[in-house]
């Protein structure tokens, strides 16, 4: 097994567990206010986790009381002319080391989630959301565009230009509503129920989870005809492994065992 625990990150911190990792981020003083430096480990500690087997999903937090308040604003303010291509290229690399990560990465969001807080959130496949959690883009304010693919895959096209055009907060209900998170669970109980799904993405196939986020990918850009050979191709694929035999056996053996009773 890959050792994750014990590397020597300043800004985020990551417990592996049996089947799957928690990465929280930990400049709890500056709200988690996303920094070159935890841009950089974050990319990092998700390019080591990909290489690890063991890990079949990771979940993302920023603990109990705020998830990411954005950019960190303070490094911003004295980003020189010549430093705004390498600065926007390195959030692209940090985004899409979690955006194309090939198993679920959950996202378990407590309190705000602001501006690139709010990216870092939708670039995830799943958002868990404490019922004090609060999306939003401020960046607006500042002539800042956001994020608007990964939110349009969320939300659709119609509320992806309401919730980037006009920055308004957006409480968890609400997000519930429109379809930006998956669950919505008390302030006690939403870390637990992220990691209830964790648990549960364990007992999933791999392979299984890779495709399928791989298909969820590329079939939007798909039409109709096309993407249903895709998934049929795949699904042969997958049907074709042995690991196929040993699922259908397990699932046989417990349906036996609960006829018995």
């Amino acid at each position: 097994m890959v050792e994750h625990n014990n590397m020597n990150y300043k800004t985020i911190l990551v417990d592996v567990r049996n089947g799957y990792a928690v990465v929280t981020l930990n400049r709890p003083q500056e709200m988690n206010a996303l920094s070159k430096e935890m841009r950089l480990e974050i990319e990092a500690c998700f390019k080591a986790l990909e290489n690890d087997p063991h890990v079949n999903c990771v979940v993302l937090t920023g603990g109990d009381f705020v998830f990411s308040a954005g950019m960190d604003i303070k490094e911003l303010s004295t980003l020189a002319d010549t430093e705004i291509d390498d600065f926007f290229r390195s959030v692209v690399r940090y985004l899409k080391r979690i955006y194309v990560f090939p198993r679920p990465v959950i996202a378990a969001v407590g309190g705000i989630a602001l501006g690139g807080g709010f990216n870092l959130a939708v670039v995830c496949d799943m958002i868990i959301a404490s019922e004090s959690a609060i999306f939003g883009h401020p960046e607006l304010k500042f002539g800042v565009s956001p994020l608007f693919n990964p939110l349009r895959q969320r939300v659709g096209m119609a509320k992806a230009k309401e919730v980037t055009m006009l920055g308004e907060p957006i409480g968890a209900r609400e997000a519930l509503r429109i379809g930006l998170v998956n669950k919505v669970a008390t302030p006690e109980g939403f870390m637990q129920e992220a990691l209830n799904m964790a648990e549960e993405f364990t007992k999933r196939s791999a392979n299984a989870l890779e495709a399928i986020k791989k298909i969820s990918h590329m079939v939007p850009l798909m039409d109709g005809a096309s993407a249903l050979e895709l998934e049929f191709d795949v699904a042969a694929l997958l049907f074709s492994r042995a690991e196929r035999k040993v699922y259908m056996q397990t699932f046989l053996e417990r349906l036996s065992e609960r006829k018995k009773k």
